[in-house]
């Protein structure tokens, strides 16, 4: 995501460098060349004003105009005002103080909604939580299944009393989970409530009566990155009629442009919280504004990949390599090579990995091409290969020795070879040839063959 703002602003960038003093000229020209980068990103108006009017007032300032590298500066401006709009601070959970805590998901159908919920539900699991899901969604087909579904593949259980298709109390559903939850102890809820095509009243009265009923300790709004616009729209219409502590975006890896991750948290005045970008139930994390405006400057997420690094990696192992590699454990095998490279796999497809070092916005084209079969080949390459090949990569395969072969030192194997030789020899390299090796007239030997005449013909 954000890939065409980025290439804005890397050109924007690109025109500073070298400037040893920045005129009122550059800095309208940088401005300038900001706001079209952002109105691009489909940012919100509001939001570009509010943004460009700051980087130009603090680009005015002593702190670039005394500044030594005064394009770098003005980076740093950038970067601390993309932290702003996208909301400060990392916002996380309140857990409550006694009993489970609950979690209300809303929004509009189309976002992923209920395969949002496992991926809570799974990322709670990772914090040392025992979630429970609920299904209240009862009026779109087939949601209390895939609800279950989604339960049964992160390991969640699912409270569906109700079959759901239109069938079924969604507010009584949420209040008998509490319930459920106390007996079976479980510390966190996760309400899937029902979405709409649109906002509507009938959509807006449900969710602010189970929002009544449960009293939930985070009421997340779930919306679609890659709606625009719209989804600041949708977001602000929510936020009047129900309320809600914090967003979740969905498919921001789908959406090239970004501008709603940019714009929600200034409209709504309420924080992105939650981020899917992915296909995958591991695809969810938490948002962290200052982050994602360095992914934005192609600065990195070098903290995102350390820590997605301590996850995925076992600490024994990783050890271990580390210790060969620097020859203190032994010789580094291709056994050790594969483990290394299954643990990176666990982190996710290479090409997103690569994508949080500093500065390989240049190579996004490469890294969007990349053949992700290719680590595969190399895997069967190594897995193919017998344990011994593996343990000792450096051991070549002896040739067979030929004629011109040394002859060994040992008197008796030196013998052995000699009469090898000798026995090869007498049969000639010709399979048709003489005991002794010589020529044969073959035209002299067939004159002298007593043959019946019918055959003669054969021998010309």
């Amino acid at each position: 995501m954000f890939a065409t703002l980025s290439d804005r602003l890397a050109d924007t960038f690109k025109n500073l460098r070298g400037k040893g003093r920045l005129s009122d000229a550059d800095i309208d020209a940088t401005a300038r060349e900001i706001r079209i980068a952002l109105l691009e990103a489909d940012v919100a108006l509001p939001v570009v004003k509010e943004f460009v009017g700051a980087v130009k007032e603090r680009a005015r300032g002593e702190e670039v105009s005394q500044a030594l590298n005064p394009a770098q500066q003005v980076v740093k401006i950038v970067n601390e005002e993309l932290v702003n709009i996208l909301g400060g601070e990392t916002r996380r959970l309140r857990y409550a103080k006694s009993g489970p805590t609950v979690i209300m998901l809303a929004g509009l159908q189309g976002a992923g909604k209920t395969t949002l919920a496992a991926k809570l539900a799974l990322w709670l699991k990772e914090q040392g939580k025992t979630p429970m899901l609920v299904a209240c969604d009862l009026q779109r087909p087939n949601a209390v299944k895939q609800l279950e579904v989604n339960g049964e593949r992160v390991g969640v259980p699912v409270f569906a009393p109700e079959p759901g298709n239109g069938v079924g109390d969604p507010v009584g559903v949420a209040r008998a989970s509490l319930e459920e939850a106390k007996r079976k102890l479980h510390d966190v809820v996760i309400v899937d409530t029902a979405g709409r095509l649109g906002i509507d009243s009938e959509m807006m009265q449900q969710a602010a009566d189970i929002r009544d009923a449960v009293q939930p300790d985070e009421v997340l709004f779930v919306v679609d990155a890659m709606i625009g616009q719209d989804a600041v729209v949708t977001a602000q219409a929510f936020l009047e009629g129900v309320g809600y502590d914090g967003v979740v975006l969905t498919k921001l890896d789908g959406d090239a442009r970004g501008g709603a991750a940019l714009s929600i948290a200034s409209i709504t005045g309420k924080p992105v919280m939650f981020a899917s970008a992915g296909e995958k139930m591991t695809d969810f994390d938490l948002f962290h504004p200052d982050r994602m405006a360095s992914r934005i400057l192609d600065m990195g997420d070098v903290m995102t990949l350390i820590e997605q690094a301590e996850k995925a990696f076992d600490q024994e192992q990783a050890l271990k390599a580390a210790q060969k590699l620097s020859g203190q454990g032994g010789e580094f095998t291709l056994d050790d090579f594969l483990e290394q490279m299954q643990q990176v796999r666990k982190l996710g497809s290479m090409s997103k990995i690569m994508g949080m070092l500093p500065g390989m916005g240049q190579f996004r084209e490469q890294l969007e091409n990349f053949d992700e079969r290719e680590i595969d080949r190399i895997q069967a390459i190594i897995q193919s290969m017998t344990p011994a090949e593996r343990a000792n990569p450096k051991t070549k395969a002896q040739p067979k020795k030929g004629k011109g072969a040394k002859r060994s030192g040992n008197p008796a194997k030196a013998a052995q070879q000699a009469a090898a030789e000798k026995e090869k020899a007498a049969s000639g390299g010709n399979p048709f040839g003489a005991p002794g090796g010589e020529d044969i007239d073959y035209e002299k030997a067939a004159a002298a063959l007593d043959l019946p005449q019918d055959f003669s013909k054969f021998l010309k």
